[in-house]
């Protein structure tokens, strides 16, 4: 912005009488909704541009800046097309449909001689964001800007408020616009407030405003996203109504959105920061990197421009360090300004938010306090709980989130808290405002699940500050093959949105299966080249592993991919000694012999239900050795008992023998815990997961094992041979990995007893032959395998179909060149949308009563009706645990919110699950009983 004085003497020193008059009375915002002082139009209009300025200068990535400013034809341009933009969006609210909404501001406007007919106003309503779109679509016309230019536009001002509409559902019909729209001088006092705000943004006229380039989806969407950024911040408190026109000026909305940007606490993330090689691996996690490490790292410096990386490296050989390294690199290379790791699950995004934070302080220390833990359990992270307190005291904005890993919208109300402005010595967490609901993927650091990402791939509403908090960053995707068939249409949706917004994506997985690979990769550059058909990006990997893959598009839009090879830090893979459980033999009796000499022991069940029986069965032969670990475990308990798994199972390094231990869990256990087993016994399931189960077990080098367990084995159980030899599963099983997957395994886990496997040479191609179908079985199998691969496919179908009506784009539209329409119909509402497959289910928090009241689980005293104070918040929330989905089915209505919970902000929407003296309780016509160290069973 160039112009200081105020609107009538340097914005547009021509104003007429009456224009002045007009843009005098039109009101962006009643007095009830801007401190009690009507805002004027125009005043809200500059607001916006600038905090869109300092949006530009003080939060963009470089990489977002220099698209934006190829698409207007250069740097000062593109500022200026941004500013413009942001501050355009409520042109809709000078109209009739919306100045006739508020009584004392219409009676001002009618009072200029702006009037309308009051019964159509009445009977028919317009929404200000597509009236402002249908608007400045004429506006632009008439000022000479070319069909394919207000095309990309208009959508943008249409979608502000959260949802794209197709362009027939622009008006309220063809009878009822020009009323709603505005007659007479109506359309002389939209042309002089769209003249005035322009000129004062240093534009002479609208027509200089014309970009040279149509932006690409991906930006448009991104654009959306700041433009509501930049409107929700010149909506807060810091911006008070305005209501005479000399007060209006650029000078005076800059020094209010300077106010407000500081009050808030925004800020960027690195900035532009020099690029590492891998020898600053060391300086950044303590330890020279592995070969792989420094392969990968060589990779990403090879890349021409922004694109896909594949880092598939054994259990334990370092990946995420790998990936932090690598973006960091690529972040350097092409501007990006932060990171979003998304991580499997929440109790995966814990470990990872620490190491995350440490390596963002060691690139640059400033930068540290922009690191955001994202899931809905955060207030739980004893970490993220201590730096939120020196920040500002505990104040429960901080504390959750929105969404998780099971859908949950909003499950504690944080929603309703409004961002503050507390004077803080030190920021040791993001600004507030980031923390808000649909913002967190805007913090300038993000570790959370990767839910985040794949909400971002669905037709909700305000998805666009999703890809807006994305735009700017790297994305690293961890465990990615645990993406299912209906994750993975989320999972391909967004990097298809990704590869057209130039985002560098780094994916790891330690057992990728080859059709899931090159769909991936095909979904990226697909969406970099724009094209609607995933064509098949086939890629024959070349022998060895760790494999490092790398892709992207040339300037002419052809793919490129390059692949690399590297040794696995250890100079020899494991041979890991395959065994199956003997029928008749029980596991106590199995664990007699083998631990006669001691050992750590980790046992892997596929469902609850069988691990709380392997821990009773065990627990009278071992004591106190043996713990459980489970998901339905209330979560303080389950912190704690993650927190002692993970002590005694860690590696000793004084090379003290450590005592003997035997975890029992369930999937919990099968990636992202960092535990070293002396021996595994696991359920069968895939063969991708039992190679990350196998990868708990003799991890590190240096750790002490008892004699009889030197030799890494995995005793495979869950199965048991009938009378033609096929496979009987057990029943909790096949119904979460379906019939076809178990029979591939246990085809190559009966072919490998006495043999063995090669761990990690032979991983790839045990994949690869498990999801190719290559497993040899026997005759008598042949017939089962082959229907049960028909019915798995076509399972796989259905629940791709299922998804598909979430995802953001739909079938045949991927090269549309608007936004227009993206939400036409019925968009998702963001408590329908499920990335995750399965039945829902849900949490409640336990509590007890006795004749006295209620307690916390832990015993803490609540008021008579349950009443919570701060003091035992937490005491209560810990107790949260989330149903098996067959009680969520009928047992629904039985669970209820306390009455002393009603009115409070955490509690209002949660259900107690009452436990009696017995810890016994109904669920709908189900008993249930939590019992100490067991968890929840189901009687």
């Amino acid at each position: 912005m160039t112009v200081d004085g105020d609107v009538r003497s340097a914005g547009c020193p021509d104003l007429a009488g009456s224009e002045e008059a007009w843009l005098g009375a039109i009101w962006g915002k009643s007095a009830g909704r801007a401190g009690g002082t009507v805002n004027l139009l125009l005043s809200h209009l500059l607001d916006t541009a600038a905090v869109a300025e300092l949006i530009w200068d003080r939060y963009l990535a470089e990489s977002v800046r220099h698209q934006v400013s190829l698409v207007a034809g250069g740097v000062d341009a593109g500022r200026r097309l941004f500013v413009w933009l942001c501050g355009v969006h409520d042109l809709g609210k000078a109209t009739p449909a919306f100045q006739s909404v508020d009584r004392h501001g219409a009676a001002a406007v009618r009072s200029v001689g702006l009037g309308w007919d009051q019964r159509a106003v009445k009977t028919r309503r317009w929404r200000h964001e597509k009236a402002g779109a249908r608007v400045l679509k004429d506006l632009l016309q008439e000022a000479g800007w070319s069909a394919e230019q207000r095309d990309w536009l208009w959508p943008l001002i249409a979608g502000h408020h959260g949802q794209f509409p197709s362009l027939g559902d622009l008006g309220p019909g063809r009878r009822s616009e020009p009323e709603l729209r505005g007659t007479g001088d109506w359309p002389k006092a939209q042309r002089a407030l769209l003249a005035v705000y322009t000129r004062a943004l240093g534009y002479g006229e609208l027509s200089d405003l014309e970009p040279r380039v149509v932006p690409s989806r991906a930006l448009q969407l991104a654009l959306s996203g700041y433009i509501i950024m930049a409107d929700w911040i010149a909506s807060g408190e810091h911006f008070p109504g305005l209501d005479r026109l000399d007060q209006i000026s650029v000078k005076w909305a800059r020094a209010r959105a300077e106010k407000a940007w500081e009050a808030l606490g925004l800020a960027r993330g690195w900035g532009r920061i020099p690029e590492p090689s891998a020898d600053d691996f060391e300086s950044r996690f303590g330890a020279l990197p592995r070969a792989s490490q420094r392969v990968a790292i060589e990779c990403a410096a090879r890349m021409e421009r922004p694109g896909l990386m594949i880092v598939e490296a054994p259990m334990g050989e370092g990946k995420t360090r790998t990936a932090l390294l690598c973006a960091e690199v690529l972040a350097a290379r092409f501007g990006f300004d932060g990171v979003f790791v998304g991580m499997p699950t929440q109790a995966t995004s814990d470990p990872m938010f620490t190491q995350a934070r440490a390596w963002v302080e060691k690139v640059n220390a400033d930068a540290a306090a922009g690191v955001a833990l994202l899931h809905g359990k955060r207030r739980f992270n004893a970490e993220w709980q201590g730096l939120v307190e020196s920040a500002q005291g505990g104040d429960a904005e901080f504390l959750s989130v929105g969404e998780d890993e099971f859908g949950l919208d909003d499950p504690y109300g944080c929603a309703e808290f409004d961002p503050c402005t507390w004077e803080r010595p030190v920021r040791t967490v993001p600004a507030e405002w980031f923390l808000g609901a649909k913002r967190g993927l805007l913090a300038p650091f993000v570790v959370g699940t990767i839910d985040q990402l794949l909400l971002a791939a669905t037709r909700t509403k305000h998805v666009m500050l999703r890809m807006a908090g994305l735009a700017g960053k790297v994305v690293i995707l961890d465990e990615v093959h645990a993406a299912d068939v209906y994750m993975s249409e989320f999972l391909v949706e967004g990097l298809r949105w990704l590869g057209q917004a130039g985002v560098p994506v780094i994916l790891l997985s330690a057992t990728l299966p080859p059709q899931q690979r090159e769909r991936l990769l095909s979904a990226y550059l697909a969406g970099a080249r724009g094209t609607e058909e995933l064509e098949p990006i086939a890629v024959e990997p070349e022998p060895g592993y760790p494999r490092v893959i790398t892709a992207w598009t040339d300037t002419a839009g052809t793919p490129v991919v390059e692949q690399a090879t590297a040794p696995a830090w250890r100079a020899e893979s494991l041979r890991v000694n395959v065994r199956v459980l003997r029928e008749g033999m029980s596991i106590a009796e199995l664990l007699r012999d083998r631990l006669s000499e001691g050992g750590c022991v980790l046992i892997i069940r596929n469902t609850v239900d069988r691990a709380q029986q392997t821990y009773e069965e065990l627990r009278p032969v071992f004591g106190s050795a043996v713990r459980l670990l489970h998901a339905r475990m209330h979560i303080r308990e389950r912190a704690a008992v993650t927190e002692e798994c993970l002590t005694v199972l860690g590696p000793k390094k004084d090379g003290v023998q450590r005592p003997l231990s035997i975890v029992v869990a369930t999937q919990i256990a099968e990636q992202s815990f960092d535990v070293d087993a002396d021996l595994l016994i696991t359920d069968l399931a895939p063969m991708d997961l039992l190679l990350q189960r196998i990868g708990r077990m003799h991890r590190h080098d240096g750790v002490r094992r008892p004699p009889g367990l030197r030799e890494p084995t995995v005793i495979v159980t869950g199965f048991t041979p009938r009378g033609d030899g096929s496979p009987q599963f057990d029943g909790g099983s096949e119904a979460i990995y379906g019939r076809y997957p178990l029979l591939c395994s246990a085809a190559a886990v009966l072919q490998a007893v006495g043999e063995g496997w090669k761990v990690p040479a032979q991983v790839p191609e045990l994949v690869a032959a498990a999801y190719d179908g290559q497993v040899t079985t026997s005759q008598a199998w042949a017939s089962e395998v082959a229907d049960a691969s028909q019915s798995w496919i076509a399972d796989q179908h259905k629940r791709a179909d299922t998804a598909a009506q979430f995802v953001l784009t739909r079938l045949g539209e991927h090269e549309h060149p608007t936004l227009e329409g993206l939400h036409r119909g019925e968009y998702v509402k963001d408590d329908d949308v499920r990335v995750r497959d399965g039945e829902e289910s849900i949490e409640v928090i336990l509590v007890r009563r006795d004749d006295h009241g209620y307690r916390a689980e832990n015993g803490r005293r609540l008021g008579p009706n349950g009443e919570v104070g701060a003091e035992v918040l937490d005491d209560v929330l810990g107790g949260t645990l989330r149903l098996p989905t067959r009680l969520t089915r009928s047992g629904m209505e039985s669970l209820r919110t306390l009455d002393g919970w009603r009115d409070h902000p955490w509690l209002r929407y949660s259900r107690a699950l009452v436990l009696d003296r017995d810890s016994r309780a109904m669920v709908g016509e189900t008993k249930v009983r939590y019992e100490e160290k067991l968890g929840l069973r189901v009687e």
